[in-house]
């Protein structure tokens, strides 16, 4: 994954505005991940940080389009990315309020996309952009509120039209009661 650390001492007193739109941001952990995603306009991330006492204030927006595959059909769905963020990024071993546990700050210092060098703490613009990038995904995403999805059995889109396949009216987890004979 391409980083892009800043560090605390560089940041100016006021804070400081970076743009990513490099698409190496966005490419490399798109292949990283195995995703199944291709950018329809290029994305770009306006980060604003600001270096406080005990971590990084960030605010920032992301914008831009990409492809996804419909959750339904599988053809491409169109995603428009238009998502506003602010966080507060904590140093390492700054406990925040109410999660002073040792076990809970080592698995967030897994995660986080601030570091402490030999120069002080840094920040990776590039991750926490990526992050963001997720969160705007839907989970579902469709390419139509219509779509009709494949037929279970052949795999035909039913966007296109009837597969011709024959469609059982009763429940398939029914099929043991088929034969069975009533008699009073």
């Amino acid at each position: 994954m391409l980083a892009h650390w800043i560090a605390a001492r560089d940041i100016p007193a006021g804070g400081s505005t970076y743009i990513l739109d490099d698409a190496g941001t966005w490419l490399g952990p798109v292949a990283e991940f195995g995703m199944q995603l291709r950018m329809r306009q290029p994305l770009c991330a306006t980060v604003f940080v600001s270096a406080r006492e005990n971590g990084f204030l960030v605010r920032g927006s992301l914008r831009g389009s990409v492809f996804v595959p419909c959750s339904r059909c599988t053809e491409d769905s169109t995603i428009d990315i238009e998502q506003d963020f602010e966080s507060f990024e904590p140093f390492p071993g700054t406990p925040e309020e109410g999660k002073e546990d040792p076990e809970v700050l080592d698995s967030m210092r897994d995660e986080s996309v601030v570091r402490m060098s030999a120069g002080g703490p840094e920040i990776d613009l590039a991750a926490l952009a990526w992050q963001e990038l997720v969160l705007a995904l839907p989970v579902k995403p469709l390419c139509d509120p219509e779509c009709k999805g494949l037929c279970a059995r052949c795999g035909a889109s039913l966007n296109q039209g009837s597969c011709g396949c024959v469609q059982e009216d009763t429940d398939p987890r029914l099929a043991a009661l088929r034969g069975l004979r009533v008699h009073r």
